[in-house]
């Protein structure tokens, strides 16, 4: 870095990060800085780029892990950039570029450097390299690091907060977001839950905590508005052809990471990456806001960032806020619910859908009263639909969204009301024209066939019936294909476990095969025979059942009927 590095190939031998790295201690006030901050080079726009980048710098950040303790050059950078962010919103209504474009280049290289730090070390280890005092002994590494780490992360939430987003912004807003991303990986190496974390602790106390509303909803409105990398020539460094940069390619492999430890071990989207190029603002100020609303509760006080999430209302709204949360604020729902249609092809995005459907009651009326609830149910029937498409939590978040939303009697009725034309993405067959209700039903029961033959899974097995239960008592007016569909998996159900019952009856027969392929679907058949049956068939096909099973009874005498009774 510096003026003389102009590609990744020259980093390791930049004498500007050589000094960095090296033995001498480098005051916070050298000129040093100013020529240490003023880069601009191509940087990394893939992965393969990226890997360049961390091989060209590694030998520069092992020298720094092992001096810094000695040299502090960590803190001294660090307390340039906050000096230089304390006149940051002057600098942005002024348009200044060239010290947005310095501090900019101070938090990027901070964060490159704390992305190998934590890696490399713990919490407790890594607040003894935030600071430095001349013949100081290991008491001296005290109060003052941990308020330089508290000061450094109430800066770059007053900077997502407070600075204007603008095109010469952009970039240091979003490095600002990352910045906290890498922050919070440090669970990324703990097998358990952190629960007594140090940056935890900040972020819950002291003088992070009055931001934490003023965070969450400027991190939404970061999602709302997916604004765009500026163009060509906006920008004080030089200008990538798409992505946010180099601290955007770091920051968002942890954050894929953070996202997998906090989604039970799933695997990222394949088609996030395509996504987080349009916006990697509003990507990244996503997966912060999931982040922060999944850290653990604090001893003391519950996780304030999600309390913000559970009671956010409308703007719309004039009730008064409950004295009890005082991290409630008020947002434009509209506009929400709109971003939340359009990217639902991000499982970041679904995650985020189900956490307000399930925690705040605010956003669960509100979209359960929408007159264009379709807009929200189709994204949501189309990752079902290319269930071999997505990953497993990708899938289960939209299965248990469904779940969600048919539990409301309102919502059942509504969407038999609502007629579609021409969707183009179903595939099995050509539907002009049919209801949002039967269309959700032939999703569900497609998506239980795919679980029947491919994962055998048997909790997204339990969760499709009781979503078709939910509905059952409000089915009106169905499209034909959708009755046919309804029957044939029945019939086929009933044909499969009166085959598995005359096994049982005849040991000999040797049915462990289907035995074990019908345990993996439910706890014991009649459950599931009951659920099929019984609920979802309550209002069309009693007397077509009650036939079905009468010819089976014919072929299969040792079958017992009243098993099979269904509730009309």
């Amino acid at each position: 870095m510096g003026a003389n590095s102009s590609s990744i190939s020259e980093l390791p031998e930049n004498e500007y990060l050589q000094k960095l790295s090296g033995s001498e201690s480098i005051s916070e006030n050298d000129p040093f800085w100013n020529q240490l901050l003023s880069f601009s080079f191509t940087t990394p726009t893939n992965s393969a780029d990226l890997k360049l980048l961390e091989e060209a710098t590694i030998s520069v950040c092992k020298s720094l892990v092992e001096k810094n303790p000695r040299t502090g050059n960590l803190g001294s950078l660090i307390k340039v950039f906050l000096s230089r962010t304390k006149e940051l919103k002057i600098s942005a209504e002024c348009q200044n570029h060239l010290f947005i474009w310095q501090a900019h280049n101070a938090l990027f290289i901070i964060c490159c450097l704390l992305k190998v730090f934590i890696s490399r070390m713990s919490e407790e280890e890594l607040q003894l390299h935030f600071t430095y005092e001349e013949k100081a002994g290991p008491s001296s590494y005290g109060t003052e690091c941990e308020d330089l780490i508290e000061e450094l992360l109430c800066c770059l939430i007053q900077l997502i907060v407070e600075i204007p987003l603008l095109d010469i912004t952009y970039s240091i807003s979003l490095e600002a977001v990352t910045t906290l991303i890498v922050f919070l990986s440090c669970q990324l190496f703990h097998k358990e839950i952190l629960r007594e974390s140090i940056i935890h602790r900040y972020l819950m106390h002291g003088r992070c905590l009055p931001y934490t509303s003023r965070l969450v909803k400027t991190l939404l409105y970061n999602f709302i508005r997916q604004e765009r990398s500026p163009p060509p020539g906006t920008h004080v460094f030089q200008q990538q052809t798409d992505g946010g940069g180099l601290l955007y390619g770091i920051a968002s492999g942890v954050a894929t990471g953070l996202w997998t430890v906090f989604t039970l071990g799933g695997v990222g989207s394949k088609a996030s990456a395509q996504l987080e190029q349009c916006s990697p603002l509003a990507s990244q100020s996503l997966l912060l806001l999931l982040v922060l609303a999944n850290l653990t509760d604090a001893p003391d006080i519950p996780n304030p960032y999600r309390q913000a999430i559970m009671s956010f209302k409308n703007t719309q709204d004039n009730t008064a806020f409950s004295s009890s949360n005082p991290h409630a604020f008020q947002i434009n729902f509209n506009s929400l619910y709109t971003a939340l249609c359009e990217q639902q092809k991000s499982d970041q995005a679904t995650l985020l859908l189900y956490m307000l459907l399930h925690q705040n009651s605010n956003m669960r009326t509100y979209v359960l009263a929408r007159t264009d609830i379709e807009n929200l149910v189709l994204p949501i029937l189309e990752i079902l639909y290319h269930v071999e498409e997505r990953n497993s939590h990708h899938v289960y978040m939209a299965l248990i969204i469904l779940l969600i939303l048919t539990e409301d009697d309102g919502f059942n009725r509504s969407i038999h009301e609502v007629i579609l034309k021409n969707i183009t993405w179903y595939a099995e067959r050509v539907l002009t024209e049919i209801s949002l209700g039967s269309l959700l039903i032939l999703v569900v029961i497609r998506t239980i066939q795919y679980n029947m033959t491919r994962t055998r899974d048997k909790y997204l097995h339990t969760n499709c019936l009781a979503a078709l239960a939910n509905m059952s008592a409000q089915f009106r007016s169905l499209h034909q294909y959708a009755a046919q569909r309804i029957i044939s998996y029945t019939c086929r159900h009933l044909r499969r476990y009166v085959y598995v019952l005359d096994k049982l009856y005849f040991p000999h027969s040797h049915c462990s095969t289907l035995q074990h392929c019908f345990s993996t679907l439910s706890d014991n058949g009649e459950e599931l025979l009951s659920l099929t049956c019984s609920h979802i068939l309550r209002s069309y096909a009693s007397r077509l059942l009650t036939s079905a099973l009468h010819l089976l009874h014919a072929a299969c005498p040792v079958t017992d009927l009243c098993m099979f009774s269904v509730n009309r």
